[in-house]
């Protein structure tokens, strides 16, 4: 019969419900459309819905959601430069052979003012890895998922600030998960307003500078 024909699929669009024509009315709510010539691409910095006293995890990067940038260790710097700057990357996740993190990388440590040292030493500028250059795991700072649930975005740009940090991992620590990112640049981006963090001098780099 007729029926018997009709994807099994509609059976489940309205339960409770045997009249046939019911259930493929309900399916043709749905049309796919075309795009008008005036339809854009929106990004979340074209919003004003949020302000310095909204919820931090508005501003949080959940790796549930989104899937994190990740780079290999093994891999050349220059190559890893490229790849960022193509996706407009400013952090990624460096992670092993096995997928584990082993640090983060950004674009700062990946210029020249980074890799002229390793050359100066004998090293090709193409054989420089990754991993060579990372700020290593033991290393990267994290806030706790449990803490930025109550939290503001004016907490969280307050603590980054005070260590000097323009990114931060959150993780969950009940489940031991690295769950996120959160980027000063990408705060800066949705308040549309500039956010200036600088990084405390490391006792090495102050007697640098009294030396000369």
């Amino acid at each position: 019969m007729f029926i018997d024909l009709i994807d099994p699929l509609l059976s489940s669009v309205c339960e409770g419900c045997s009249n046939i024509q019911c259930e493929v009315k309900t399916v043709n709510t749905l049309k796919l459309m075309s795009t008008d010539a005036i339809d854009h691409l929106v990004c979340p910095e074209e919003f004003n819905d949020i302000d310095i006293d909204s919820p931090a995890l508005t501003i949080f990067t959940d790796f549930k959601k989104y899937p994190p940038s990740l780079i290999e260790s093994s891999m050349p710097a220059v190559e890893a430069e490229s790849l960022m700057r193509k996706f407009h990357v400013q952090l990624a996740l460096v992670v092993d052979s096995s997928r584990e993190l082993v640090g983060t990388i950004n674009l700062f440590q990946l210029n020249d003012q980074h890799l002229i040292p390793l050359i100066s030493k004998g090293n090709g500028r193409a054989d420089i890895l990754v991993g060579e250059l990372m700020l290593a795991r033991a290393e990267v700072k994290i806030l706790q998922l449990k803490a930025i649930e109550n939290a503001s975005i004016a907490d969280v740009v307050e603590v980054l600030k005070q260590h000097g940090e323009q990114h931060c991992l959150v993780v969950d620590d009940e489940k031991h998960h690295i769950r996120g990112l959160i980027s000063i640049s990408d705060i800066a981006r949705r308040l549309h307003a500039p956010i200036s963090v600088i990084k405390p001098l490391t006792f090495a780099e102050v007697f640098k500078v009294l030396k000369h």
